[in-house]
This record gives structure tokens, sequence and C-alpha cells, in this order.
């Protein structure tokens, strides 16, 4: 039996598990408190082991003792599903929305791999454009992309990496030996970097504005403020926080610190460049009728997300319908595969919730925010964006920002606070959510959606590697967050 428990998990990791399992128990009828605060640490620690045993098997186990244990109930799981609805249904349609504008993005990302040959300058964009399609479209969205395109480029050099012969071959394009394991884990690294600075991207571009962030819309809401008022009230913070970002990402390119810095391998460039070419050369009628309807959908995706005309899931059903629809495909099997890359990540999102709903129950985070709200006014801001800093890297940041806008709001209709006081902390609460939180996948459901995406094992990003990889923005978007909050508010 035991063989059989985890899978292929290695030994090790399976023994944990057990030994999790089994002094939970007791721990709890000592202290529910600290068996709440430990079930965390092992919640954390499953995802940190993400590419020896996908968390939801590991998490699930997990989330069933809370519950089995009385920490949580399913009615409160069901609550905090119930209250993030938008996400797990941004997640099954508009992921599979994306799936099928793949050849467009494929289209467009080939040719500006092939055009632009710094490093820097490609690093740059991923970083900015990320954070502009941030500030539209929801940060999971952004990221189905980058992810989209990054397992389309892998597929390209590995497709020629893994044949015997090829074109690329008699053409001179490529020699055999050059693919080596030193080239290929150069390209991954390459892969790597830009994926990582695009899903930072997405967290810089996502605080600005209130369609950025699923919390975002919630602080909004309950301040009244419309997409410009949002925007305007965040930009003291946010706007130097971007460019701090955007310098951070010159400097770790120049140095190649923290895993950065590496290079497209030039057999790669080869590569990508004769697929490119051939890609043109044989492209259809059919496929470039495809094309236009792609690109059709997505300025209407952009416009409908700008908007925010419907709930972020709606539109992705939309968009898939659409495409669907007036490119042909209407056998059932050929949409299945769409919804393949984001349905294990929305059974982990559930799993995720129930845990969140087991702190709320437990009241683990009440003795921070009264704390803070009882210390001085003026202070209170950057104690605000630090706290929110601190647990949202270590829980997820729309469920810290939902706690600590509530509590305000409510002593704010108390009449402890003023409106001006109450403004002030809802855009320390927003900034802290969303810049600290990088820190860890934990904080960030972009992050962890790539670090449990099919990407994360083919160039080698694991927990450790993505934390590693964050660390240098975790430091400045934090650090120049903290700094603007203190100054500006």
């Amino acid at each position: 039996m035991f063989k059989y428990f985890l899978g292929n998990s290695p030994k090790w990791f399976k023994y944990i598990m057990i030994a999790f399992l089994i002094i939970n128990i007791p721990i709890y009828f000592i202290n529910p408190t600290v068996c709440a605060w430990l079930f965390i640490g092992e919640f954390i620690f499953t995802l940190a082991m993400a590419l020896k045993c996908y968390p939801l098997q590991s998490g699930g186990l997990l989330a069933i003792e809370a519950i089995a244990l009385g920490l949580t109930t399913p009615k409160n799981a069901y609550h905090e599903v119930d209250q993030n609805l938008e996400v797990i249904l941004l997640l099954v349609f508009m992921v599979a929305g994306i799936y099928f504008m793949k050849p467009l993005l494929m289209y467009i990302f080939s040719k500006v791999f092939t055009k632009i040959k710094s490093k820097l300058i490609l690093s740059l964009l991923f970083v900015f454009l990320a954070a502009v399609l941030s500030a539209f479209l929801d940060a999971l969205t952004v990221t189905a992309v980058l992810i989209s395109v990054a397992v389309g480029f892998y597929g390209v050099y590995h497709k020629i990496h893994s044949t015997n012969t090829s074109d690329y071959d008699h053409d001179g394009i490529v020699d055999r030996k050059e693919l080596s394991g030193e080239t290929l884990e150069q390209f991954r690294s390459f892969l790597r970097s830009l994926t990582m600075h695009g899903v930072v991207g997405t967290a810089l571009g996502g605080v600005c504005t209130l369609v950025g962030e699923p919390q975002n819309l919630l602080i909004g809401e309950r301040l009244g403020w419309d997409f410009i008022e949002f925007f305007q009230h965040m930009a003291p913070i946010t706007l130097p926080v971007l460019f701090a970002g955007l310098a951070t990402t010159v400097v770790l390119e120049l140095t190649g610190a923290f895993g950065f810095g590496a290079k497209l391998p030039e057999v790669a460039a080869r590569i990508i460049e004769k697929y490119t070419e051939e890609e043109d050369a044989k492209r259809s009628n059919k496929e470039k009728y495809g094309l236009i309807v792609q690109g059709v959908a997505a300025i209407l995706l952009i416009a409908g997300l700008a908007t925010h005309i419907a709930p972020v899931g709606f539109i992705g059903l939309a968009l898939i319908i659409v495409q669907t629809a007036f490119m042909g495909i209407t056998d059932e099997h050929q949409l299945g595969p769409a919804f393949e890359e984001a349905l294990p990540f929305t059974g982990l999102l559930v799993v995720f919730f129930v845990i969140v709903a087991m702190i709320h129950d437990q009241h683990l985070f009440s003795p921070i925010i009264a704390w803070a709200l009882n210390q001085d006014p003026a202070s209170q801001p950057g104690l605000f964006y630090i706290a929110n800093g601190a647990l949202s890297a270590i829980s997820d940041n729309v469920f810290v920002a939902t706690v600590y806008i509530g509590e305000v709001q409510q002593a704010f209709q108390n009449g402890d606070i003023t409106r001006e006081h109450f403004e002030k902390l809802a855009i320390a609460i927003n900034t802290g959510t969303n810049l600290p939180s990088v820190a860890t996948p934990n904080g960030q459901a972009a992050f962890l959606f790539l670090l449990t995406s099919s990407l994360a094992p083919l160039i080698n990003l694991s927990y450790g590697k993505m934390v590693k990889m964050a660390l240098p923005y975790t430091i400045v978007l934090g650090g120049v967050g903290y700094i603007m909050v203190k100054t500006m508010l």
C-alpha cells in the first residue's frame, strides 16, 4: 500500500507527509491554534515540493484533515470558494480561451524573439508588457499567455533536439553536437529568466488599477472609487515602484545575479528563426483566417476586461465561444485539451481556500490587525503595509486584503477613524498585499499558477529557484513601496 501512496514521490516525502498527518492529531487536542499554524507550515511545505508531488494530493490530504479535526467546516470552506468564484471561473475559462490563441501568440512572440537580439531589451519588454497588460487584464490571464509562449518555444527546440534527422541538419542550421545538455540548460535558463521577469511584471501592473487584481476591485468598491480614481490614489506609490522594478531588471540582466542574465543560445535562435520562416511559408489560408479571428478576439478580450463589462470568467467563456465558432472547432474532443492546463490548478485553489477558511475560523490574523489599529495613526499605514506584506507572502493576498479592509471599514463605520485615514490605510493594504507578496508563490496566484504549470518542470523552475529569483524584486518592490507609503501617506 505504501508504494502506491502519493505515487512516484520520493520515499522521504511520503514519510514526512505521513508524519504530518499523524502529529497534527495530538497537537490539535493540546492547542488548536498551534495546530492551525502547523497546518499552514505543512501546506507551504507541500507547495515547496510541487515538483516532487503535485500539491493537490499532499495539500488536499491536509485540507481534509483540517476539516475532520474541526479547524474549519465544509460550509465555511464553501463560503471562501463562493467569495472567490470569479477567480475560479477565470481559471477554468480564461486560460482555456488563451489556449485557442496560441497560434497568434506564437506568431507575435516569434517575431519579437527573432527581431530583438538584445536580452536586456527583451527582458525589459517582457516586464513592461506584462505590467501594462496586467493593469487591464488579470495577472493570471497574462501569466497564462507567458506560459503558452514559453511552452511553445521549448516545444520547437525539443522537437529538433529529440529527432535524429531533420531539415535543420541538412540545411546547416543546426549541428547536432550543438544541442548538448549545456546548450539545453542555457536555453532553459533563458526561458526561465524571461518568464520570471514577465510574472513579476504582472505584479507591477496589477497593483495599479481597479481590475489588476481581485483584491483591488474589492478595496475600490468599499471606498467607492472608479477606475480612474483608483489609479490616481495608487499612483504616488505604484509608479515609482514600477520604475524601480524596471531598473532592477536592468541590474539583474547586466550582472547575471540570482539566476538571470542567460542569453538565447545561438543554435536556439537559428532554430526559432528557421521555425518562423517555415511557419510563414506553409501557413494555409485557413490558418491565416484563424490568426485574424484570434486577433479580433484579443481586441475584444482587452476591451471587455478593461471595461469590466462582465465577470472575467464569463469573458473567457465568450472568448472560447467566439474563437471556436468562427474557426470551425465544433468537436467536443477538440475542446477538451484547452481545459487540461487550468483544471488541476483550479482544484488546488479550492484546497487552498479550505486552508484560508481555517485561518479565518481560528482568527490567526486577528491579533496582528488589532495591534496595528491600536498604534499611532501616523504610523499605521506603514505598519499595515508591513503586516499585509508579511502575511501575504505566506498566505493568499486576496484573503489578507479582504480581512484587513473589512476590519478597517468597520473601524471607519464605528467612527474610530476619518475618511481620509480610511483611504490611506486602503492604499497601504492594496500595495502591501500586492508588492511584498512576490516573495513566494503562496502570496501571488499568478506565481503559484506558474509553479504548478506544465512549463515549470520543462525549464527546471522549482519553488526554491522561484523564491531565489524573486528575492531581488521582493527587496526592491517591497522596500520602495514601504518608503513611498511612509513618505506619501
